[in-house]
C-alpha cells in the first residue's frame, strides 16, 4: 500500500502547486488509483521564512507545527515541504509531530555526490542563503559551494519576489540577461552544478527559456524521493535528477 504524502504549502502558493503537479507527473501510474495519495495544506499565512532567518520579522515555526499537526491528523504518513527556506525551521518541528519530514538540501546534496560533482554553485533568497542550508548539506559530503556576488544576489531576490511572488510571468519584462551574466560567472568561479535554491526559480527559469544541464531543481529531486519513500514508481523519462 502506497503511503499518503503530506505537502505543507502555501509558501508560495505557485510553488507548492508546482510541487503537487511534479510528483503526479513523474509517478509511473495510468489510473488514479494508482497514484500516491496526498494531503495539501496551503497555508498562507505563515510568515515569511527570509525574514525570520534575517532577524527581520515573526517566527514561522508556530504556524508551521499547526500546518504539519493537520496534516499528520488527516493521515498524512510523511510531510515534504514546497519551501527552501522552511527547512531551517524543521529542527523545532520535527520533535512536534510523529511523522518524518524530508530534507530536501540532503536530498540534494545525495544526488550531486552521486553525480561526481565537486563545486556547486546555490542560487537562493538571502534567508536560505544566510542559514547556510545548502552549504551545510554539501559540505557534508565533501562538496565546495559557490554564492553570488552581492549585487547579483539582489537580482536574485527581485526575481523571487518582484516577479514570480507577484505574478508577474511575461518573459520579456524579466531579467532574463542578468541572470544569463550570473550563471556565467558562477560557472567560471569552477561550478559544476547550479542549484536552484528557491522553489520560485525552476518557475522562473522555465518562462525566460534558461535550460542547461548543469541545472539541479531541488524541488525535482524532492519530488522523486517523495515518490520512492511513498513506495511508488517514477515514470520512465523522468530523468535522474
Amino acid at each position: 500500500m502506497l503511503k499518503t504524502i503530506g505537502i505543507m504549502g502555501g509558501m508560495g502558493p505557485a510553488a507548492t502547486v508546482d510541487l503537487m503537479s511534479r510528483i503526479i507527473s513523474m509517478t509511473d501510474a495510468v489510473t488514479d488509483q494508482e497514484h500516491i495519495p496526498m494531503i495539501v495544506d496551503s497555508d498562507t499565512r505563515i510568515p515569511d521564512r527570509t525574514e525570520a532567518i534575517l532577524g527581520k520579522g515573526e517566527s514561522p515555526v508556530p504556524e508551521m507545527l499547526a500546518s504539519a499537526k493537520r496534516l499528520e491528523a488527516a493521515g498524512a504518513d510523511f510531510i515534504v515541504i514546497a519551501c527552501h527556506a522552511a527547512h531551517y525551521f524543521i529542527p523545532e518541528i520535527k520533535d512536534g509531530i510523529g511523522i518524518p519530514i524530508l530534507d530536501m538540501p540532503e536530498e540534494t546534496a545525495k544526488l550531486l555526490k552521486i553525480n561526481g560533482v565537486n563545486r556547486a554553485a546555490v542560487l537562493a533568497t538571502d534567508g536560505t542563503v544566510h542559514s547556510g542550508l545548502f552549504g551545510a548539506a554539501l559540505e557534508r559530503f565533501g562538496i565546495q559551494t559557490v554564492y553570488p556576488n552581492e549585487d547579483q544576489q539582489q537580482t536574485v531576490m527581485s526575481l523571487v519576489y518582484e516577479y514570480i511572488k507577484k505574478g508577474i510571468v511575461d518573459p520579456a519584462q524579466m531579467p532574463r540577461e542578468e541572470m544569463t551574466g550570473i550563471i556565467g560567472d558562477l560557472s567560471k568561479q569552477g561550478a559544476e552544478a547550479l542549484i536552484l535554491a528557491s522553489t520560485e526559480l525552476p518557475i522562473a527559469f522555465n518562462i525566460m527559456g534558461l535550460r542547461s544541464s548543469a541545472f539541479v531543481d531541488p524541488t525535482a529531486v524532492l519530488a522523486k524521493s517523495a515518490i520512492r519513500f511513498a513506495g511508488a514508481s517514477r515514470r520512465k523519462g523522468a530523468g535522474t535528477q
